[in-house]
């Protein structure tokens, strides 16, 4: 399944999901002085950011290195999607955190996992390594998803304000079935270059 900018943008914008983030960084937030939070949601988009161009750039290296096929990488990205979809469906209150009052968060676990997470990490290595030709398309389409995502976390308490827990908790699970669509057809080509292409 090859992606173009657009494709790519969207795809990793709903598996950023910036929406779904919000009950769990406003959980965490709670314990950061209110004049902190917006400097602390700016400094943690930038290191999940940092972590998702690392994977991205090393896609490649990372693949030779552990001798895993892009076939392998698919099916296993498209898989791990899938269970992020299905979790985003059909829960919403078992994902949160406990916040440690009076510590700031510091990469974890806002950064990573909650943002840089096992499947941002997944998409971004294969968008990389099955179409390496296109690696300032891909990096304009990280860079574009994840300046939304700070945005969104920046406004969260306004944002929950505004629209209310239950639109944000519809939001999340209109994204996860749009993302699951595109897990299920990243494990069906997968499957299609295991089977078809394979020499």
């Amino acid at each position: 399944m090859d992606h173009s900018f657009l494709s790519a943008f969207i795809l990793l914008l709903l598996v950023l999901d910036p929406f779904g983030a919000l009950p769990i960084f406003i959980s965490v937030m709670n314990g950061v002085a209110p004049e902190r939070r917006t400097r602390v949601a700016l400094r943690e988009s930038l290191i999940a950011f940092a972590i998702l161009l690392g994977f991205m750039l090393a896609g490649s290296g990372f693949l030779a290195l552990m001798h895993l096929s892009e076939r392998s990488l698919e099916v296993a990205g498209g898989v791990i999607l899938l269970i992020i979809a299905i979790r985003m469906i059909f829960t919403h209150e078992g994902a949160q955190q406990d916040a440690v009052s009076g510590r700031e968060p510091l990469v974890f676990p806002l950064a990573v996992p909650l943002l840089a997470g096992p499947s941002a990490m997944a998409t971004v290595l294969l968008l990389a390594s099955r179409q390496p030709d296109g690696m300032a398309s891909w990096i304009a389409a990280l860079s574009l998803a994840m300046a939304l995502c700070g945005t969104v976390l920046i406004a969260a308490e306004r944002i929950r304000r505004w629209v209310g827990d239950a639109m944000v908790a519809a939001t999340e699970k209109l994204m996860g079935l749009v993302l699951s669509a595109l897990a299920v057809e990243m494990i069906l080509a997968g499957l299609k270059r295991y089977f078809f292409d394979a020499a």
